[in-house]
């Protein structure tokens, strides 16, 4: 689908109303479908104190925009991503709790992922940051690490489908690499949540890990870092990506449709990592040994499974829900990063304006790795 923006580009922007320069961003406007999907010129963010902005170089695409565009996240769905998405295509009523956290801030601009280049600081900040080029921890904890409570940029604020973005002094994290930006803009969402699951679940050397979905940007990512700590990994995916996934050095791979309890049998695995859920859900807690811990940040299968309690608390499982990222988590990645100790999957990049061809490509689930848009370079200086 071809897109255009909204307002022709012009080389002096300025929006006379508010008195303050324009940039183009993709406005989400409400629940629903593609239409939703505004690219318009809006009013640039202007830094306060304690932000800084940010050019945004590239933004990852992630299933969770998707799933706030069409109220996934309401107690009414109770289908897969696709389906929901399917479903919400020209719907047009927002859905009261189908945010990330509570109401969705509509009209917003969404975008979790950000490589950008710091442009400007707010009244008193450290300009010794700006030229750098940075990653932003989309997950805040802003009542500190002590407190559960979180937000995420382009969830319940504007994000980086624009050309800037502002973001809290503190979640801006320089980074010295040879990476390309569009690379550089895969990591933060899936790589980010991979790494807060494999943290919480204390993945260490010698354990048996099993990656449902390991072919998406999560599970991908979650393959790696649970290698790089010197776990056994089996990943499951789809017959056509097995061999992308094998390249990342997974140990084991099955297919989607095995039988996984058949394939590795019962009490087989120390630690299962799954954003798949879904009916398989039954068979991830068969398999894993007494006392073994199961994660989910997702459940792009269906949100709805069928729990045998006795499997749970007569195995002494452990449980773990991961939305919140813990303190280590990116401060880790970055670290990563530099050392060359993980790579990231480009799938396919697409211009900003792009980005309904690219969730619609995105859903298709035919790639490995993640999608990135290119918003257009700026024509005038901050």
């Amino acid at each position: 689908m071809k897109t255009h923006w909204d307002a022709e580009p012009k080389h002096d922007r300025f929006d006379p109303v508010n008195g303050r320069e324009t940039m183009y961003a993709v406005v989400t406007a409400g629940n629903g479908g593609y239409e939703k999907l505004q690219c318009r010129e809006v009013a640039r963010p202007v830094p306060n104190a304690g932000e800084v902005l940010l050019r945004v170089l590239a933004a990852g695409v992630n299933n969770t925009e998707i799933n706030t565009r069409v109220g996934w996240y309401s107690s009414s769905v109770t289908t897969g991503t696709e389906d929901a998405a399917t479903a919400g295509e020209g719907t047009s009523a927002d859905v009261a709790d189908g945010g990330w956290n509570e109401a969705t801030p509509f009209p917003f601009i969404q975008g979790t992922d950000c490589c950008g280049r710091v442009v400007a600081v707010g009244h008193g900040g450290d300009e010794s940051v700006i030229g750098s080029r940075a990653l932003v921890r989309s997950c805040i904890r802003p009542h500190g690490f002590e407190s559960i409570e979180n937000v995420w940029m382009g969830s319940d604020f504007d994000g980086a489908f624009a050309q800037f973005v502002t973001v809290p002094a503190g979640e801006v994290f320089a980074v010295d690499c040879e990476w390309s930006d569009a690379e550089l803009a895969t990591i933060p969402c899936a790589y980010g949540t991979a790494e807060n699951m494999v943290h919480r679940c204390g993945v260490r050397a010698g354990d048996h890990v099993l990656v449902p979905g390991a072919s998406g940007g999560v599970g991908s990512a979650t393959v790696q870092l649970a290698l790089r700590r010197g776990a056994t990994v089996t990943a499951i995916v789809g017959a056509a990506k097995q061999d992308a996934v094998r390249a990342l050095g997974a140990d084991r791979v099955l297919s989607r449709e095995s039988d996984v309890v058949a394939m590795l049998g019962e009490n087989s695995v120390d630690v299962v990592i799954d954003n798949v859920a879904g009916p398989g859900f039954p068979g991830m807690l068969n398999v894993l040994k007494r006392g073994g811990r199961y994660a989910s940040s997702g459940a792009i299968g269906g949100p709805l499974v069928t729990l045998d309690m006795r499997t749970f608390y007569l195995k002494d499982l452990t449980l773990i829900g991961c939305t919140a990222w813990d303190e280590p988590v990116f401060p880790n990645l970055i670290s990563y990063i530099e050392r060359g100790e993980i790579r990231p999957l480009v799938a396919k990049t697409f211009p900003l304006e792009q980005i309904a061809d690219a969730q619609r490509e995105f859903l298709e689930k035919k790639h490995v790795g993640n999608f990135v848009l290119i918003p257009p370079t700026p024509e005038v200086a901050v």
